[in-house]
């Protein structure tokens, strides 16, 4: 009797992938499982031989290969010739070793025993910096509360002298069998958590967790150019792990506090420079604040306020390569304030002579009055 192409066996066409392969197998071996056909064994057993042989040619990337060329004479020698490609008889396989792997995440471990060690957890430390020290780089030091191995039991939760013992209920296995429903799952040992070993005589120091409360101080290396946000991973700094397993990170998550003169944004840094009005109306020279020292930024006259000045390469060179930024100054023109008599006197005739001579010495105030009347001229139109 001819055999049935594979791909029409599990369903699936024959530029389908391995995912989608394994997929398929699972649904259609659940299906025809005689576990789940009490009423009708034998043809379910034949059925789900063919399921299996079909899903162990083409989940083998060779066999796959030879199938796809030379179709079933092109594996049967590799299968060793017999019915069903596995001896010639079902092999009993119960239903939860073929589906332990479906189940696993969610019951622990699916069949795949587990190790007593266990990773530690990652740490998260907050570390507040100045621009200053965020721009240039630094080194702090840093005090992280965290759990370290004992060093009276070095980790192994027994009493100095004692030993853990086998686990009694999973016999050292770490995962216990629960039967549900028609198929059984693994879970981890709720006597031992997973790791095969009982503590009867605990450690007095750490009472059997092989960890205890420590604090840590730690040297943090901050690179020039981080910014908030920005985060430092300090290998194997973390929490200690258990049974013997790794440690975990310590991540420092950066945080650049407020600057009383400097705003920064990426690469760049933006600052308000108050200038007074008769420097704004004649032009000068004044002195700004960088991160370098101060450096003289011309005013060309008749300088309006809000308008940027632009001076290059004085802003921030970024953590992960690229140009230096700039640093954008801002003039904000200050009104005077605390005048005298005579000072009153000086800016009212300093007014009566800009609003003479038919120039516009204020074009903003003219282009924003035309922009108003324009406005109300529409709406009473």
């Amino acid at each position: 009797m001819a055999k049935e192409d594979y791909y029409k066996l599990l369903g699936v066409d024959r530029n389908a992938s391995d995912a989608e392969i394994k997929k398929s197998y699972r649904r259609m071996a659940m299906k025809f499982h005689p576990d789940r056909n009490k009423d009708n064994p034998d043809e379910s057993e034949t059925k789900f031989k063919q399921i299996k042989e079909a899903y162990e040619v083409l989940s083998d990337p060779k066999k796959r290969s030879a199938y796809d060329q030379f179709g079933h004479a092109g594996v049967d020698a590799s299968m060793g010739g017999a019915p069903g490609g596995f001896g010639g008889g079902f092999s009993g396989e119960s239903f939860s070793d073929v589906f332990g792997d479906v189940f696993g995440d969610i019951f622990g471990g699916g069949g795949r025993a587990r190790g007593g060690a266990q990773r530690g957890a990652d740490l998260r430390y907050n570390l507040e910096l100045t621009l200053e020290e965020a721009v240039g780089g630094t080194e702090a030091k840093i005090r992280v509360p965290v759990m370290v191995v004992c060093d009276e039991c070095h980790g192994s939760g027994a009493k100095k002298g004692s030993s853990p013992v086998t686990c009694s209920t999973c016999h050292g296995h770490g995962q216990v069998r629960m039967q549900q429903g028609f198929f059984s799952v693994q879970q981890t040992c709720p006597t031992c958590g997973g790791t095969g070993k009982q503590i009867k005589d605990p450690c007095r120091k750490c009472h059997g967790q092989g960890r205890v409360q420590d604090t840590k101080t730690l040297s943090v290396k901050v690179p020039p150019g981080v910014d908030t946000g920005d985060r430092i991973r300090l290998s194997g700094e973390g929490e200690a792990g258990k049974g013997g397993g790794p440690a975990g990170d310590l991540y420092v998550q950066v945080h650049v506090k407020d600057h009383p003169i400097f705003t920064r944004d990426g690469a760049n840094l933006y600052c308000e420079v108050p200038i007074s009005f008769p420097t704004a109306c004649l032009g000068g020279e004044l002195q700004v604040p960088t991160l370098d020292g101060r450096v003289k930024l011309k005013i060309p006259a008749e300088t309006q306020t809000g308008k940027l000045f632009r001076l290059r390469g004085k802003g921030v060179k970024p953590v992960r390569g690229g140009a230096i930024g700039d640093l954008l100054c801002r003039v904000q023109i200050e009104t005077p304030v605390h005048l005298t008599k005579e000072q009153k006197e000086m800016v009212e005739k300093l007014s009566e002579s800009l609003t003479g001579g038919g120039k516009q010495h204020s074009p903003q105030e003219h282009s924003w009055m035309d922009g108003v009347k324009s406005f109300f001229d529409k709406l009473t139109g």
